[in-house]
């Protein structure tokens, strides 16, 4: 069983088992998040989309908090003397996904 969350205004693919990377969750090391805004839930048979996985849940705990590689973003003006470098690191969450709850209504 899969399924298909959305966090962050991203899309990610989930299995029980499965380790995602995500933008920053603002949550300690070792603590359970639960991301319900599910779009899809997928089992071997029959894949489910739509108001059918409206109460679904997926069920994470955070394994990791971490940033990027570094980024390097320079501005410049040509003949104006104007240059300014700075670098950027995006900071990440690990995520272990622990389970899948469908919870499907029939529809």
């Amino acid at each position: 069983m899969y399924a298909i969350v959305e966090k962050g205004g991203k899309q990610y693919r989930v299995e029980k088992g499965a380790r995602v990377r995500v933008d920053r969750i603002d949550c300690p090391i070792g603590e359970e998040v639960e991301l319900d805004h599910v779009l899809l839930v997928a089992d071997k048979n029959k894949t489910y989309i739509g108001e059918k996985v409206d109460s679904a849940r997926v069920t994470a705990e955070v394994v990791e908090q971490s940033k990027d590689k570094k980024i390097i973003v320079f501005k410049f003006k040509k003949r104006k003397n104007y240059r300014v470098k700075r670098g950027h690191r995006q900071p990440y969450t690990w995520l272990l996904i622990r389970e899948i709850q469908p919870n499907l209504t029939a529809h």
